[in-house]
């Protein structure tokens, strides 16, 4: 029996069972070249990825650092500069020798009240005293024809006697009242006041004006209806603090 040639017998082998055998050979080294392949690929890729988050990491920390640094100091010669612009000027400032000028009292102003008010009063008007000052006692008045209080004097005087001012003080007020007549009023500080009533309408002196002790005010006269039944005479009162006191317990007894 005449034997096939070695290359036909591989020719049947491959079409037999061994060209299964080969192919599984040729799928397992494809299997195994592709896991080593992406086995290298995913290990290089992980060391990538680390030296990138470790970069990352570094810059964020050197960052951190520079924040928490503390400034440096100026340089010496912005501290000189500034010391330069604080330092006092050596040379004393000249002193001024100029004599300050007395404030001038303006004319009208209220007067200063005194370092303690007159502790005796000169009288106003030469006479003697026709009714006497009476808070608590009612006395007849001959003109209303009743009885009353009387808050001043009557010093009796002729028509036209000077009226002086009993102490000094500044003129607060030059009225016409309707029942005592023309009226001036004396501030004379402290509390003190002094009123002349039943005057003649022509009068020396007006609101604002400052007098001293025996300055002609007026004269007497007639314009007291309230007390024009009663002799030539000025109405004289002393008030203080608002309330009327007995004129004689300061005018100067002779």
């Amino acid at each position: 029996m005449k034997q096939k040639p070695n290359r036909h017998k591989l020719g049947d082998f491959m079409e037999g069972k061994g060209f299964y055998i080969v192919l599984f050979l040729c799928v397992a080294a494809i299997g195994i070249s592709g896991y080593y392949l992406f086995s290298g690929l995913f290990q290089q890729s992980g060391g990538f990825g680390q030296e990138v988050i470790s970069s990352v990491s570094g810059q964020a920390d050197l960052e951190d650092k520079a924040s928490t640094q503390t400034p440096p100091d100026p340089a010496p010669a912005e501290k000189d500069q500034d010391t330069a612009q604080v330092k006092p000027d050596p040379k004393p400032a000249e002193k001024d020798t100029t004599p300050a000028a007395t404030p001038q009292k303006p004319q009208g102003t209220p007067a200063e009240e005194p370092e303690a008010k007159p502790s005796s009063f000169v009288w106003p008007v030469d006479g003697n005293v026709e009714r006497d000052f009476s808070l608590e006692v009612f006395a007849y008045d001959a003109t209303m024809g009743d009885w009353r209080t009387h808050s001043g004097l009557d010093i009796g005087a002729e028509l036209g006697a000077p009226v002086n001012a009993c102490a000094g003080g500044q003129v607060t007020e030059v009225t016409t009242d309707d029942m005592m007549g023309v009226t001036v009023r004396v501030d004379h500080g402290r509390g003190m006041e002094s009123v002349y009533s039943n005057l003649a309408e022509s009068v020396n002196v007006k609101a604002g004006d400052q007098v001293e002790a025996g300055d002609l005010l007026g004269t007497v006269g007639t314009s007291a209806i309230s007390e024009s039944a009663s002799p030539s005479h000025l109405h004289f009162e002393l008030v203080e603090y608002g309330v009327s006191i007995d004129p004689l317990h300061y005018l100067e007894q002779e």
